[in-house]
């Protein structure tokens, strides 16, 4: 059936590795739910507001000597920033968000890839969202290695993320795989390692799924598309 806008807001996440093709994706699942008449909020962390950017600039930033945990308040500082003053509002004015990161991401990242506490992380993650956790999450599975050379092909721009060793992104990756095993309700995983119209499909088919079983809706269209 025909997408209402009138229909209560959901949040959306694309989650991966480094390389995996969340923008990519992110953009393409909006264009589709805009298309089908939904209001649509397109966001991203780190960033998505003045602060987050600000944060974003420090938190990447090569020469930046931070340690592990000084790298994850700055990280939860923009969530905090990003949930408050993009999330929530767009929610309650009833729009579709989609964010390309979130909550996983400090999970992945700094609890399995730096090898900080992950209850921890949990807790003051829960505190920079004020509980709010996603309706559905996208996590594209791209092996660290590909994932790796597609962004370093791409870009001569350096950032403390990127150029961290290969073994580091092979432990985000594995900690985005077992994230997708406790959270299966959740978390539906993807296969990245194919020609991003596969993946676009693949992801296409979930969000009709999910819309029809949770908001009553019908993404109209070809999942082969």
């Amino acid at each position: 059936m025909a997408a209402d806008p009138t229909k209560r807001g959901a949040f959306i996440t694309v989650e991966g590795g480094d390389g995996a093709g969340k923008t990519t994706l992110a953009r393409a699942l909006a264009a589709c739910l805009v298309d089908a008449g939904y209001r649509v909020r397109l966001t991203f962390e780190p960033g998505g507001t003045e602060l987050g950017n600000h944060l974003r600039a420090l938190v990447l930033n090569p020469d930046l000597d931070l340690s592990d945990w000084e790298e994850t308040w700055l990280f939860l500082a923009a969530r905090a920033s990003h949930v408050s003053k993009v999330i929530r509002p767009a929610l309650q004015a009833g729009e579709i968000v989609i964010s390309d990161r979130y909550a996983d991401s400090t999970l992945a990242y700094q609890g399995f890839g730096r090898g900080l506490d992950i209850e921890r992380l949990r807790r003051v993650n829960d505190e920079a969202t004020q509980g709010l956790m996603p309706d559905l999450t996208l996590l594209l599975d791209l092996p660290a290695a590909v994932g790796l050379q597609r962004t370093r092909s791409r870009t001569s721009s350096r950032d403390r993320i990127g150029d961290a060793a290969l073994g580091f992104h092979e432990q985000v990756n594995a900690g985005f795989r077992e994230l997708a095993n406790v959270s299966a309700g959740r978390v539906i995983v993807i296969d990245a390692d194919r020609d991003v119209t596969l993946v676009r499909a693949a992801a296409l088919k979930t969000l009709r799924e999910w819309l029809d079983e949770r908001l009553g809706d019908e993404l109209p269209g070809n999942a082969d598309q």
